[in-house]
């Protein structure tokens, strides 16, 4: 193994974690109508938890409505009753088989907690980047403990750990203030 396949091994976790990150915080509310917000819910339905894609569509009707159209008439209530209890703060209407669900506006007060959580992802997932640093260095240590780099490959694969790391970090900050962004807008 070479430095170029450690770099490369923790550039894809790396990539993976800013992932991660984007699709957690594709949930958090803003205001706006995202068919995101109800990936979470899940309905019961035929004996067993599925998820709401699952049991129908989901679109967006406006900038302020989610439609659902269940499949399964019989589906309704249960669907309706799953976004409600999803602890979203929404509330769901059924209209025969279709379920509007109106997006209230946010209160300053709710926004900044929603800021805060944003945060606290974006935090998490630093740390997680950080772990991969150092793991990549523990692996490039190895290999020159092993004879298998030279000192020189050693000190150029921590240098191109470090490079990862500030680009990824650069990365998920754009992330984080953009939907920072996002939440504060009215």
């Amino acid at each position: 193994m070479s430095v170029r396949d450690v770099a490369q091994k923790t550039e894809q976790k790396m990539k993976k974690t800013i992932e991660a990150f984007q699709h957690e915080i594709a949930s958090i509310r803003t205001g706006k109508a995202t068919t995101a917000l109800l990936d979470r819910v899940k309905v019961e339905a035929y004996g067993q938890q599925m998820p709401l894609k699952q049991v129908g569509n989901v679109g967006v009707l406006d900038v302020h409505t989610l439609m659902v159209q269940v499949w399964d008439k019989s589906m309704v209530s249960a669907t309706e009753k799953a976004i409600r209890d999803a602890n979203l703060g929404l509330n769901p209407s059924a209209d025969g088989q279709n379920i509007r669900v109106s997006i209230p506006p946010l209160t300053e007060e709710r926004r900044k907690e929603f800021v805060k959580l944003t945060r606290k992802f974006g935090e998490d997932s630093k740390i997680s980047l950080r772990n991969l640093r150092r793991d990549m260095i523990h692996e490039i240590e190895k290999l020159e403990k092993d004879k298998a780099i030279s000192e020189d490959d050693k000190n150029r694969g921590k240098k191109e750990a470090d490079e990862l790391l500030h680009k990824s970090e650069k990365q998920l900050t754009e992330i984080m203030s953009a939907k920072e962004k996002e939440i504060m807008e009215v």
